[in-house]
């Protein structure tokens, strides 16, 4: 029984691989949205979760730390990935939603009837450009290069002013980049690699085109909502995008307010630590009202959530 079970599931992996395969490395529409089905919103035609774009806008002000917390307590606990990135300009974020690639080291047959493929469904250009053409406006090109650095440079500095008119956007990469000069010079595109290589792009095939991925220790949904910082990247569930930036929101008003009271000595550390009392939340909403249009330009609070703090 033990046999035939793990047979069985050597035969389905195979068939949703060949599946991928047969059509360009796609995931059909119909399953994209099975994969995920708590999200109500619109969609891509290709049923990718298509977050809204004042939801990426306020996601750009929210920490990892922030939004780490708020969606492991909805039970997605290995959505961080970390370690060692090299980032082409460190104090700049990138946000935006996920459309993924998945490559591996080139196999020769299997090579010739993805291109073959690719012909028959009217895509041109290498298959490493195939992602590229996908992209639209507020999407980030997440790539698993299975950490390959020479002859593992998914893009230069031609794609990367490509991906940037397509997506406004910039790139998240487990493998390697060329031309950081020239990339550098793309005002508002951004890259995450795993380093920096002069060489070109060898021995490798795309095997997956906007499917899951692996990015490290994250899986990774085309359509998550991808947030980069300096600590790393962390991959938003598209349905909890919404619940991240709200929340996080009150974190920061709440924090400021917090912050700025011990400082004045109105009160201490211990009373802002625990519950705090009726008064010292009527005094919170008086501050936030009187400090909306602060909260707005320096915190990044949106006019929503301080109307809610006020009327709470």
């Amino acid at each position: 029984m033990r046999y035939l079970k793990s047979y069985s599931i050597f035969v389905f992996a195979f068939c949703v691989l060949f599946q991928f395969s047969s059509e360009a490395q796609t995931i059909p529409e119909e399953k994209l949205i099975a994969l995920t089905p708590e999200w109500e919103g619109e969609r891509f035609d290709d049923g990718r979760p298509k977050v809204p774009a004042n939801i990426l806008e306020r996601m750009e002000h929210v920490t990892i730390e922030e939004a780490w917390g708020i969606i492991r307590e909805e039970g997605y606990h290995n959505q961080f990935e970390g370690g060692k990135w090299e980032v082409l300009h460190p104090d700049e974020p990138i946000v935006g939603r996920a459309l993924t690639a998945t490559y591996t080291p080139a196999r020769p047959a299997v090579q010739e009837q993805i291109k073959a493929q690719g012909e028959k469904d009217g895509r041109s250009g290498p298959p490493n450009t195939w992602p590229i053409d996908m992209l639209e406006q507020g999407d980030v090109y997440i790539a698993d290069g299975y950490g390959k650095v020479k002859d593992g440079t998914l893009i230069g500095d031609r794609l990367g002013n490509t991906i940037y008119a397509n997506s406004g956007n910039g790139v998240v990469f487990h493998g390697s980049s060329r031309d950081r000069e020239g990339l550098s010079e793309i005002e508002g595109f951004n890259a995450f690699v795993r380093a920096w290589h002069p060489s070109f792009i060898q021995e490798m095939m795309l095997i997956g085109l906007n499917t899951p991925t692996r990015l490290g220790s994250v899986t990774v949904m085309p359509g998550d909502v991808v947030l980069a910082k300096k600590e790393g990247v962390i991959f938003i569930p598209a349905h909890l995008a919404q619940k991240v930036v709200d929340e996080s929101e009150v974190i920061r008003v709440r924090d400021t307010f917090a912050h700025e009271k011990v400082r004045s000595g109105t009160y201490t550390a211990g009373q802002m630590d625990t519950e705090w009392t009726e008064e010292i939340e009527v005094d919170f909403k008086n501050w936030v009202e009187e400090n909306s249009q602060r909260l707005k330009e320096e915190v990044g609070v949106s006019q929503v959530t301080i109307d809610n703090l006020v009327e709470e």
